[in-house]
């Protein structure tokens, strides 16, 4: 009996995948490598390296392994670029959201936690941001994320889909020193990649109506979103109620400014961030309430920000030995 992972190969579905094997859970990863990394995947874990939207390999892989639930997190997953990618963008979080959903029902695997995001809110005009917040998505990845929700919604209407969508904010840090964040569009990365070639990071916009007049954002630690991954699973094994969205934030959040200041002093390297201009569309604030997460998911902010900036530049440290 084995829950699996799509993306398990990624920087956030292989966490996920450290966290139910943590708590006893078999887990077996499909990822097609296209932003994964095959030594992300634990040694004893069954790989299956191919898309989700190869049907006969899904086919397959539920045939040769015992699985009992599935959760999502294969996707194309750069908002920006999805703007210039649309048709791509809804192939990977579409089409293949609907063959894996097909494939699950042939199988009778009747339970998924789904990969969402923020970008289903679009810029939110409000203080804190609730599962009730209208949706907004301004992309085609905010889109097909939505849709993606949606998919689960009506399949449990027509089959009883025992499902869940957890809806991400900024996704930060690292729980194990070979994990880290690759993506070319990250804070966090992009940060740490200007410092070790000794260029100096840069912010986008110093007027904004937050305390120190940089952006502010809920970042929140991969660590922790791993184990209410595991918390959904739990429940939906046992037929507990859950929530169809949840969203995991801080409730707080903090500023771009602060997270420089942070990685300054964490990895030693001083440096004043250029100040570049705003970036069209940019909210003043995006924090998240986490409530009800909390209440259900075993959802907390247990990382400091000093402890993400401090995990995120192991990992990358690690990575240039």
């Amino acid at each position: 009996m084995a829950w699996l992972v799509t993306g398990g190969a990624g920087y956030i579905g292989a966490h996920i995948v450290r966290a139910f094997q943590a708590d006893g859970i078999d887990v077996v990863v499909i990822d097609d490598l296209s932003s994964g990394h095959a030594q992300f995947v634990p040694d004893g874990v069954p790989f299956v390296r191919g898309s989700i939207l190869d049907r006969p390999l899904l086919d397959r892989t539920f045939a040769e392994h015992t699985i009992t639930g599935v959760v999502h997190v294969a996707g194309f997953k750069y908002a920006g670029v999805s703007v210039q990618r649309p048709l791509h963008t809804y192939e990977q979080n579409v089409t293949a959201t609907v063959t894996l959903l097909a494939a699950m029902q042939e199988a009778g695997t009747d339970r998924i936690v789904f990969s969402s995001s923020a970008a289903v809110y679009g810029t939110p005009h409000t203080d804190l941001v609730t599962e009730e917040t209208p949706k907004n998505p301004e992309s085609p990845y905010g889109e097909s994320k939505l849709i993606g929700e949606w998919l689960l919604r009506d399949q449990g209407v027509a089959t009883g889909l025992a499902h869940t969508s957890l809806r991400y904010f900024n996704v930060v840090g690292s729980g194990s020193p070979e994990l880290r964040d690759t993506s070319p569009h990250n804070l966090f990365p992009l940060v740490f990649d200007a410092l070790v070639e000794g260029r100096t990071p840069r912010i986008n916009g110093n007027d904004y109506a937050t305390p120190d007049g940089t952006c502010v954002r809920d970042y929140i630690h991969v660590a922790d979103l791993a184990r209410s991954h595991v918390a959904a699973a739990r429940r939906l094994d046992a037929g507990e109620p859950v929530e169809a969205v949840y969203n995991l934030g801080s409730g707080t959040g903090v500023s771009v400014g602060e997270i420089m200041s942070t990685v300054a002093s964490v990895t030693g390297i001083g440096f004043e961030p250029e100040i570049g201009p705003r970036r069209p569309g940019d909210p003043d604030r995006i924090v998240a309430s986490g409530e009800l997460a909390s209440r259900d998911l075993d959802w907390k902010m247990r990382h400091t920000l000093d402890e993400m900036v401090q995990s995120a530049w192991t990992s990358r440290q690690s990575a240039a030995l």
